[in-house]
């Protein structure tokens, strides 16, 4: 193999492929970059058994071929190499090692052979459908952050996404809980995703997701089977994840339909009285009470160990008065999702889970459980 390619293209690629790899590995292979050239291109790819990511980049292609090198040491390298260097990838004899050749500098890799390297792609994908990466982007930034980490409930550590019709239109959701909250943000369902299977997108691949599409163009292609699904970005990156093998709890049951007292308050005052407030109140628990009374709250946190604090807020609220408390943390993460510049809380007792949104029939809606204060 003997292929030449420009270093931004090269480290972009890299940049894209090399952070699935985890930085310890058992299994030799799965250290290293998949490098094959052939045609007009360098084709990189790189899996940790779970996520598979493919990309290819424009080369000059002097022989055809393919082979294995640590990620992490090649992507090392391309990014200390000067800015608008032409980087030389060269295999030779029985392909144990690679060269790597740019300007005055000069590098051996030790290589493995390709036939060991596996491929998540095998298997059919039963349906496919295109959506704009803007609001692909969205789903995942709004629910990511209540994906659990708990691995013993190994089935909420990741999104649930899935097609529900809701008023007649068909709409593709985007759920995640961790048990103490539930983030659940939805779009119109794109055109081919009738009859999709509900899927679990592992917390690992949504973070790539994430950082991919960014940089994906306007639009991402998806194909899903019950064990994996595809993504293809504008960009030429190609991402496989295997899904969560479990059924996602039914979420609907903990989305409160009762509710009646309606507080609504200004979203950036709220929030940062909020993280005032918290300052003080212990590592642990990190609870704060809200006090509601008729056209104002009242914030306190008291700490055993380190004092009391308390703000007032004007507030929209005309309900009979209430004690209610929540971890700072939670409500800040909620706080940050929304978009408009109020909050509506609607709310029922101290024991009962609260609704938070924009604004009513929002796209975006968070359950948050209170705790004891």
């Amino acid at each position: 193999m003997r292929v030449t390619v420009e270093r931004a293209a090269l480290l972009r690629s890299l940049g894209h492929v090399h952070r699935v790899v985890e930085r310890r590995n058992t299994i030799p292979i799965l250290s290293n970059v998949l490098l094959r050239a052939g045609g007009t291109g360098l084709e990189l790819r790189a899996t940790d058994l779970d996520i598979e990511v493919t990309e290819s980049v424009p080369a000059d292609v002097t022989d055809a071929g393919a082979t294995t090198v640590p990620a992490h040491i090649l992507h090392d390298i391309v990014r200390k190499l000067p800015e608008g260097a032409q980087v030389s990838l060269e295999t030779a004899g029985d392909g144990g090692q690679m060269t790597i050749r740019s300007g005055r500098s000069r590098f051996q890799l030790g290589a493995l052979p390709q036939d060991e390297f596996p491929d998540l792609a095998t298997g059919e994908m039963g349906h496919g459908f295109s959506l704009p990466a803007a609001e692909l982007k969205r789903l995942i930034e709004k629910t990511q952050f209540a994906i659990s980490t708990e691995e013993t409930r190994y089935y909420l550590n990741g999104i649930f996404l899935h097609t529900i019709e809701v008023e007649g239109a068909l709409r593709l959701r985007a759920v995640a809980t961790d048990g103490h909250r539930l983030a659940r943000v939805e779009m119109d369902a794109p055109q081919g995703a009738e009859g999709m299977p509900g899927i679990i997108v592992p917390r690992k691949a949504v973070a790539e997701i994430q950082k991919l599409v960014d940089d994906g163009g306007e639009s991402v292609s998806l194909e899903l089977s019950p064990t994996k699904v595809r993504l293809r970005f504008e960009g030429g990156v190609t991402l496989i994840s295997k899904l969560i093998d479990g059924t996602f709890p039914d979420y609907q049951r903990v989305i409160p339909s009762g509710n009646d007292k309606r507080l609504t308050v200004e979203r950036d005052a709220f929030a940062k009285a909020v993280d005032r407030v918290s300052t003080i109140s212990s590592e642990r628990g990190r609870a704060v009470k809200l006090s509601l009374q008729e056209g104002r709250i009242a914030l306190s946190v008291n700490n055993p160990d380190s004092g009391s604090a308390t703000e007032e807020l004007d507030a929209d609220y005309e309900a009979a008065g209430l004690d209610i408390g929540f971890n700072a943390r939670y409500l800040l993460d909620i706080t940050a999702q929304l978009e408009g510049d109020t909050a509506l809380f609607k709310l029922a007792d101290p024991g009962s889970p609260t609704l938070i949104q924009d604004r009513e029939g929002a796209s975006a809606l968070y359950v948050l459980m209170p705790m004891r204060v």
